[in-house]
């Protein structure tokens, strides 16, 4: 007998995560470098020290207030298109990551399949995996782009329950038009959902339209949103979807009871009240990724077109070696995607010179 007695196919496996290390510049886990203002920390700090007077009573099970705010500030993105989203069509959960996996144990499980194309975001499997989900992953163009045609006879012959599909993607930064979601939720149809993860959608370029418009024409279409990004909310763990009210009742099954904790909506509902301020840095981080992406090609390297607040870059030969050099000067991004390239997060203007400064000395040594 073999101790602790793990499922078979976890045996031998290591832990999601990416390295956290203590150096001066951390580009390495796509975080906003801009943390919330005094005024939004006080205004936090007031709501917890009123939530943590009620801690002896179980949080709002359904979550309204938070609901209804994450419906008004996502509606923002859906007005021009004339509809509101409603609090019945939004879901919470700690984490874009507990909603994803929240969604294939509703929609997923043995004897259903889950669907994404590489690259892509690394923990897409691992929910596979969690809940017993097979898992099939197609592939992207040289482009990092979806070759429509093959994925739809992808779909069509693999009849997935969950498609899993990041726009902008991680770790490429390339956003989907709306052509190709309309085209895989009508090939997946009525016996799967099309998830499509926004998680850095607030920083797509100019003229790149979200997946909410998509929303009242396809009921098999959940978007995912998260307010780790944009919101410079990392640490509070709040990720949240739009979708058909059926959706997020057949999720209401699958959920832990009071999963949301007092203390998280309250935080979350605090930041929500401060949100054209948290969102005033998007335009400067976009800014400094449209340099970025720049001076990365001025400096004869690929870089791939990015709708996100990273910037995918190479070819090396010896990715790691590049890697470990920027690392042995203090800056620290990710080994992450295709062999042969890096991917650097975005940060302030004196992150990125250090950054800049390393990656030419680097070069230089190698």
């Amino acid at each position: 007998m073999v101790f602790p007695p793990l499922r078979e196919e976890l045996r031998g496996l290591e832990p999601y995560g990416a390295p956290q290390l203590d150096v001066p510049v951390q580009l390495n886990v796509n975080e906003n470098p801009y943390g919330p203002s005094p005024a939004c920390v006080a205004d936090i700090a007031e709501a917890v020290s009123r939530a943590a007077a009620t801690l002896n009573r179980y949080p709002d099970r359904e979550f309204v207030e938070l609901r209804a705010g994450l419906a008004a500030y996502l509606t923002r993105d859906t007005v021009a298109a004339g509809f509101g989203i409603e609090p019945a069509q939004v879901w919470a959960a700690n984490g874009s990551n507990e909603v994803m996996l929240q969604l294939l144990q509703a929609f997923g499980g043995p004897g259903r399949t889950a669907v994404s194309f590489a690259p892509t975001y690394s923990m897409y499997p691992e929910y596979a995996r969690d809940t017993s989900t097979r898992w099939v992953q197609g592939h992207r163009a040289e482009d990092f782009s979806i070759d429509l045609d093959a994925a739809r006879e992808l779909v069509r012959a693999e009849r997935p329950s969950v498609v899993l599909l990041p726009s902008p993607n991680n770790p490429t930064g390339t956003a989907l038009p709306p052509a190709a979601i309309t085209l895989l939720c009508e090939a997946v149809g009525d016996h799967g959902v099309v998830v499509v993860d926004e998680a850095y959608g607030e920083f797509r370029r100019s003229g790149t339209p979200s997946a909410l418009e998509l929303l009242p024409v396809h009921r098999n279409l959940v978007v995912t949103r998260t307010m780790s990004k944009a919101f410079a909310g990392a640490g509070l763990r709040l990720g949240y979807l739009a979708a058909d009210p059926a959706i997020c009742d057949a999720i209401r099954v699958v959920r832990l009871p009071y999963h949301l904790s007092a203390v998280t909506q309250a935080t979350a509902l605090a930041a929500l009240r401060h949100t054209d301020e948290l969102l005033g840095q998007v335009d400067a981080l976009r800014a400094e990724r449209d340099r970025t992406v720049v001076w990365l090609r001025e400096q004869g390297l690929e870089v791939a077109d990015t709708d996100a607040n990273f910037a995918l870059f190479g070819r090396f030969a010896d990715r790691r070696a590049v890697w470990q050099g920027l690392l042995d000067r203090g800056v620290l991004i990710r080994e992450v995607g295709p062999d042969g390239w890096l991917r650097v997060s975005i940060g302030t203007p004196e992150e990125m010179t250090a950054f800049r400064e390393a990656l030419v000395e680097v070069r230089r040594e190698s």
